[in-house]
């Protein structure tokens, strides 16, 4: 059994009445590894309550009581928030595989693309202490509906992911290799969010899939995405 745990910002935690891109990669992971092949390990399970401002909600879009709803993700939180949590997380709750989706909230609020790719490499060194072994896929950051009005954050970010696949290839190791996601080649924020950042279904989908097909192509870890990548609800 593969044990996966999802680190991520509010993309990832989702929102009340939401699948989440967690939900659909847990059911690609089942198709292809046999749900007794997968495990979701994390410290948290709700998702985020707009109303209240708090992970607070429990109110999934499937309320399959086979849904492991556990992950390390906050809305608000970034690279700067989870190094300093990810060991904790990993003694507590040991995964072999970390799903990592960071850094938008790092860049439009907190940190540079320098000072946010040095938490980077902290989150690594800090998951490492936990386990020596364990792998990691990160996903570069998708530009929101910001940086199309905002040319420095969009620069920003163009800097960051540059910076993200050059620590990749510092710190990748055969004991604890680390993967570079691809963004999805048709994800478009205008069709796959409602909102310029946070993902619809259709998005849920190519996020999902960004894993996914890294998972296959590079550590033969399941298969290729088969979900439906162009559905716009459900």
């Amino acid at each position: 059994m593969l044990r996966f745990m999802f680190v991520g910002d509010s993309m990832t935690i989702g929102s009340a009445g939401e699948h989440t891109w967690r939900h659909r990669m847990w059911r690609h992971l089942c198709d292809t590894l046999g749900p007794e092949g997968v495990a979701v390990v994390g410290p948290r399970t709700a998702l985020h309550d707009k109303a209240a401002g708090e992970p607070l909600s429990h109110a999934y879009a499937d309320a399959s009581p086979d849904f492991p709803r556990n992950h390390l993700a906050g809305w608000g939180e970034g690279w700067l928030h989870l190094a300093p949590q990810i060991s904790g997380a990993l003694t507590r709750d040991p995964a072999d595989v970390l799903l990592v989706s960071l850094g938008l909230i790092d860049l439009g609020f907190y940190t540079n693309a320098e000072q946010t790719a040095e938490n980077v490499r902290a989150f690594v060194t800090a998951a490492r202490t936990a386990n020596p072994h364990v792998r990691m896929v990160l996903l570069p950051v998708i530009p929101n509906v910001r940086a199309e009005s905002d040319a420095p954050f969009a620069a920003e970010v163009d800097r960051f992911n540059v910076l993200l696949a050059k620590a990749v290839a510092d710190l990748d190791t055969p004991r604890s290799p680390l993967l570079l996601a691809s963004r999805p080649p048709s994800y478009d924020i205008h069709l796959d969010t409602y909102d310029g950042t946070h993902p619809n279904a259709s998005g849920e989908h190519k996020l999902a899939s960004a894993f996914a097909d890294a998972l296959s192509q590079a550590w033969g870890i399941g298969g290729p995405y088969a979900g439906t990548l162009m559905t716009p609800t459900g």
